[in-house]
């Protein structure tokens, strides 16, 4: 196979986070695929910034393989913390009684925790507040991801103030930038971080909220045309939602996927004028755009497993990240660099010729 290069974009999306794994384990076995670039967002930075540190720290196979153990690494100890961990951070939370804690250990963890937080803020925690993604950077075997050498990486965060998109990248896409893009606010207090273009020391929360993931900072024309998304959150449910829970999980689901649809709407709409001849020279670029993902999957999972990061559950994502990567190289390699292999006309059929 030729050598090709293309961008990546990691959606977010808590502990289903661990597709995003799968995919990038399976994309490293081809040494023919280069990582031009990399924009993630919450579990998808997470996953950008193990991927780029360990690219950038050695060349060739074994930058892929620093990056393989950089992924283990992180989803290891991910799964570590639902086993016990969990239970202590929650308690550190909200000292509890003996017999409460004993409870909470029988029960869901994310339904504990999800109704903990429609009580409390994580401004009431005060010096047991604790904000473990801090331990799960620092840990990484390659722990640099804010350095020149390896892929481009884009970090997505939203700002509390403006409620804007901010994009942190080079040397400021730092492990507070990452853990600001996965700072859910029912969960997190809001990460400061200074802010050049503003000369302020800014308030960021989950870029979920404004860029899931950012599209936009792979346009240069540097980079290659091809983006290929990784997605987490389903774009399609056939089955009405009925309960309270479906509901929500689906309210969910559109929320965090609002801004890609507006921005694939935008890249429709620049390849259709491609297509009628109306655009020329380099003034927008005519991206090729694919997709990976598992809907299949996603519609069987609940938005609450987002927050229950069992092995077995990051097991079985990850296998399933595998296999979905596994069958878009088999059905769409050759299409790298020269077409797209993700139809979107077929997703704003309703869209009126120019």
């Amino acid at each position: 196979m030729e050598q090709k290069r293309i961008n990546l974009a990691l959606q977010g999306g808590g502990a289903h986070g661990a597709f995003n794994w799968g995919v990038l384990d399976r994309l490293l076995d081809e040494p023919w695929l280069e990582v031009a670039a990399i924009s993630g967002t919450s579990a998808g930075a997470l996953n950008g910034a193990a991927l780029k540190a360990g690219l950038a720290a050695h060349a060739g196979l074994g930058g892929r393989q620093a990056a393989r153990e950089n992924l283990d690494a992180l989803w290891s100890e991910v799964g570590a913390m639902s086993d016990n961990r969990v239970v202590r951070w929650m308690s550190s939370l909200l000292p509890m009684p003996r017999g409460m804690q004993r409870w909470t250990e029988l029960v869901s963890p994310a339904a504990w925790m999800d109704n903990l937080t429609r009580l409390f803020s994580p401004y009431d925690y005060g010096p047991f507040y604790l904000n473990p993604l801090g331990s799960l950077l620092r840990d990484l075997p390659f722990p640099d991801f804010a350095c020149e050498p390896g892929p481009d990486f884009y970090v997505a965060a939203t700002n509390v103030r403006s409620g804007r998109i901010k994009v942190f990248t080079g040397t400021q896409a730092t492990p507070d930038a990452v853990m600001a893009s996965a700072c859910l606010p029912t969960l997190f207090q809001a990460v400061e971080i200074y802010d050049p273009d503003t000369g302020k020391i800014e308030s960021f929360w989950d870029g979920g909220f404004t860029g899931n993931p950012a599209l936009f900072p792979l346009y240069r024309t540097t980079l290659p045309r091809d983006i290929l998304i990784v997605a987490i959150n389903p774009l399609m449910r056939d089955v009405l939602p009925r309960s309270p829970v479906e509901i929500s999980d689906r309210v969910n689901e559109v929320s965090f996927n609002s801004s890609l649809m507006a921005q694939l709407r935008a890249i429709n709409f620049v390849k259709r004028l491609y297509a009628q001849g109306r655009l020329e020279g380099d003034g927008m670029k005519n991206v090729l755009l694919h997709l990976i993902d598992d809907d299949a999957l996603m519609n069987d999972l609940s938005a609450r497993s987002k927050t229950m990061p069992r092995p077995g559950l990051l097991a079985a994502m990850k296998a399933a990240g595998q296999t979905a990567a596994d069958s878009f190289l088999h059905d769409h390699a050759g299409k790298l660099n020269r077409q797209d292999s993700f139809d979107l006309a077929a997703l704003f059929p309703s869209m009126r010729p120019i």
